[in-house]
């Protein structure tokens, strides 16, 4: 009794050892994620400061028109945004339009309706896309698409809505090739895989009971899609869709191949544009005087408040979602 009496301060020492070891363990991983958190928080800030402080030259000096007007001459030295901000939406709107359904349906194929032998081959082939280099994406579109639109999609879509009012100017001019809808088309080439990608992981999620019991009471393939598996994989639908926005919005390299990069807006989507990260690619090494540097500078804080106010948007409809449906 008495030799477990004396090991017993020993005992209690060594646990208060462990104790204090792993309360200055948690304590240093607490800090340093803390610090992590912070960092990202700090840069954000940073980012933001830079930019407003850089483009406070061409803000001063234009005021809110510069958000309103057309001109680019860097000779005169009269800058304005809305032509590179028009570009940017547009082209990642039609992008959005065309690479959502797609994307959505090759995960449905995947998922539901793909021999197994031939899922992985084909996911993997999708997801390939994604690696291959934005230039790459240009200069293919460049030597190959725009060529082809130029020479055979155009025409036709020109002559076919020649005389209905409304589209006939959606569809008008000679056929560049080049322009709003083929750089658009690139785009979606490019976030295809990102939505694919994410809508087949989250349909992978869904339970096999959930599924099963809807084929069990006679429900289709697509009846089982529509009721059971996208309404339970929305919120992650439309992550995957937010991300391939995001992506678009920031595109360089492959849309300066193939927009045409003029400073003028256009009903037509066959007519050259320009978007935002395009010009700042095309002029930034060549801008000479501060305003024009500080203009160029502007354009991306005005990407930057765009993409941040997309996201916002998006955050705020998933939690409009998951409300929804925890009531």
């Amino acid at each position: 009794m008495s030799a477990v009496q004396e090991a017993l301060p020993a005992v209690r020492g060594s646990r208060d050892a462990t104790v204090r070891r792993f309360a200055l363990t948690d304590s240093i991983f607490h800090a340093t994620t803390r610090a992590a958190a912070i960092l990202v928080l700090v840069l954000l800030g940073g980012v933001a400061i830079s930019l407003f402080a850089g483009s406070w030259q061409a803000l001063s000096t234009f005021g809110f028109s510069f958000l309103t007007s057309e001109s680019w001459n860097p000779v005169t030295e009269k800058f304005g945004a809305l032509a590179p901000i028009y570009g940017t939406i547009i082209t990642s709107a039609i992008a959005i339009l065309i690479a959502v359904p797609l994307g959505i349906g090759i995960a449905i194929f995947l998922t539901e309706l793909c021999p197994r032998p031939l899922r992985r081959p084909i996911g993997m082939a999708v997801e390939l896309l994604a690696g291959i280099p934005s230039i790459i994406y240009g200069i293919w579109g460049l030597f190959v698409l725009a060529p082809f639109l130029q020479t055979t999609v155009q025409p036709f879509i020109i002559s076919v809505f020649h005389g209905i009012p409304g589209l006939n100017g959606l569809f008008a001019g000679p056929p560049y090739g080049i322009g709003l809808l083929t750089s658009a088309m690139i785009l979606a080439i490019m976030i295809l895989p990102f939505i694919t990608s994410i809508t087949k992981d989250v349909f992978d999620t869904v339970p096999s009971v959930l599924k099963e019991s809807a084929y069990g009471i006679g429900c289709t393939t697509w009846e089982v899609t529509r009721r059971v598996v996208i309404p339970y994989t929305r919120i992650g639908i439309m992550g995957g869709v937010m991300l391939a926005l995001g992506r678009a919005l920031g595109e360089t390299m492959a849309v300066t191949f193939v927009i045409g990069n003029a400073h003028r807006i256009s009903t037509s989507l066959f007519a050259p544009a320009t978007t935002i990260s395009a010009t700042i690619a095309n002029e930034f090494t060549e801008a000479v005087g501060d305003l024009y540097t500080s203009s160029l500078v502007a354009l991306g804080l005005i990407l930057f408040v765009i993409t941040f106010l997309i996201l916002a948007i998006a955050r705020y409809m998933l939690m409009r979602i998951d409300a929804r449906t925890g009531a």
